[in-house]
């Protein structure tokens, strides 16, 4: 166990110990960096050719929104800014705070002004400000009264009003890799006061990486929960039976770089591909529990929709694409919701892989007949040396023939006409079939 500083206590029992405010700030906020070269991750933006690096050695500062996961260092970046250009910083949350808590900040920047300071303003959460709180801020950014820093977990292109939006650069910051939970983690236990002394040692990095899903103070957070845990004077090693008992998170076999990966994404395809939408959701529910971004398992929903359902239902495409832009959107853990909605439609809808198999035939052909050229008739003749070389001489323009259609040769000189497209019998590629069958009967029967 961590033992309490020693403090002494004054008349109103409140501690005055150097240390005792320390000790009872979360891990996490005791070892936050203070500078750009002790942050890990966010090389683009903090790196030797970093924006906000150029910008704090040239002792200036545009108003900005930083977008990224929770975690990430938005907080940690705003607070390093204002403290490099000894800004005065104040902060709000924009889940509690309103159009009063504004113009109080704003006040604030204005008497610090008048005493040469200039101010921060960090709102987190901003997205959650609605348009008449954005709107207070849009003056304050524009006579230089404060330095605005917004941080958000949502796409602030939806979230954000374009008036304050257009004042400010947005930067997006990612979830930190595992080397860089890692080095977040090393750091914590070689220089945080109270743990230095304890001697820690992480049994299993790899669980606690997978846990922390790129967010480092989720990390902090669960070594902080393990480390209470531990019996007065046991050994600290941190192994996973300890760090799921500190967490109440059992385990999930899955390593997102290694084969159950691609174990289990398989499963999951191969399960909407059998129509089975109950276990296309277990295969899912066991990608998110294992931390799978969520925009990956979207992105292979897109990828279902056309080369296992097609045309047999033609709206699966648009409905998987609704599902992607849904999870860029909102993100976890509520686009687990959108990730169902697309899973449960796909898995129940009708398949067909005959696009995807026509696709494949015709590039393999195409391939081994790249010198066959175009038929004079379907050139366009735009010039009149073109129409003199019979460009476009012959064409039939099928609105000018009943049922708008008329039969010719589309394919070049030289190849026979095939059907790489054979529609099947499920949902609409049978109406498809049908039509192509009427149309293109020799093709479609031989």
């Amino acid at each position: 166990m961590v033992d309490i500083p020693d403090m002494q206590s004054d008349l109103f029992g409140c501690y005055s110990s150097p240390d005792a405010a320390n000790f009872f700030q979360p891990l996490a906020e005791r070892v936050r960096p203070r500078s750009l070269d002790d942050m890990s991750g966010q090389d683009h933006l903090v790196g030797p050719d970093g924006p906000l690096r150029k910008f704090l050695a040239g002792d200036q500062m545009p108003s900005m929104i930083f977008w990224g996961p929770p975690g990430s260092g938005k907080t940690t970046l705003a607070e390093i800014c204002a403290s490099s250009l000894s800004y005065r910083f104040e902060q709000l949350s924009a889940i509690d705070s309103g159009v009063k808590d504004v113009r109080k900040a704003l006040e604030n920047a204005e008497k610090s002004r008048r005493s040469g300071h200039r101010t921060l303003l960090f709102i987190d959460e901003i997205h959650r400000f609605n348009k008449t709180q954005q709107d207070t801020l849009l003056h304050a950014i524009e006579q230089g009264l404060i330095v605005l820093i917004g941080a958000t977990t949502e796409n602030p292109s939806f979230e954000v009003n374009a008036a304050l939006l257009s004042r400010m650069q947005v930067y997006i910051l990612n979830p930190l890799e595992p080397k860089e939970i890692e080095a977040v983690i090393r750091r914590a236990l070689k220089e945080d006061t109270l743990f230095r002394p304890l001697s820690i040692e992480i049994a299993d990095l790899d669980f606690l990486l997978r846990f922390s899903g790129g967010d480092a103070r989720k990390a902090l957070n669960a070594v902080e929960a393990a480390v209470s845990l531990m019996p007065e004077g046991a050994d600290m090693v941190l192994n996973r039976e300890v760090l799921s008992r500190a967490l109440q998170h059992s385990a999930p076999i899955y390593d997102k770089g290694g084969e159950n990966h691609y174990d289990i994404i398989s499963a999951f395809i191969k399960s909407m591909r059998g129509s089975d939408p109950d276990a296309a959701l277990f295969w899912l529910a066991r990608m998110l529990q294992g931390g799978e971004d969520p925009k990956f398992i979207a992105r292979r929903m897109v990828i279902f929709a056309s080369e296992d359902i097609g045309n047999a239902d033609p709206y699966a495409i648009t409905l998987a694409i609704s599902v992607f832009q849904a999870v860029e959107m909102i993100g976890l853990p509520e686009a687990r919701i959108n990730l169902a909605h697309g899973v449960t439609y796909l898995a129940s809808a009708p398949k067909s892989n005959a696009s995807y198999q026509g696709i494949s035939d015709a590039m393999n052909e195409a391939k081994a007949m790249q010198q066959l050229r175009v038929p004079l008739h379907l050139r366009n003749a735009p010039t009149k040396l073109m129409k003199a070389e019979k460009y476009g001489e012959g064409y039939r323009y099928p609105h000018s023939y009943p049922g708008h259609f008329v039969q010719q040769q589309y394919f070049p000189d030289g190849l026979a006409p095939k059907a790489y497209y054979r529609p099947g019998d499920e949902g609409r590629e049978k109406y498809i079939r049908e039509r192509l069958a009427l149309l293109w009967n020799e093709r479609y029967h031989s």
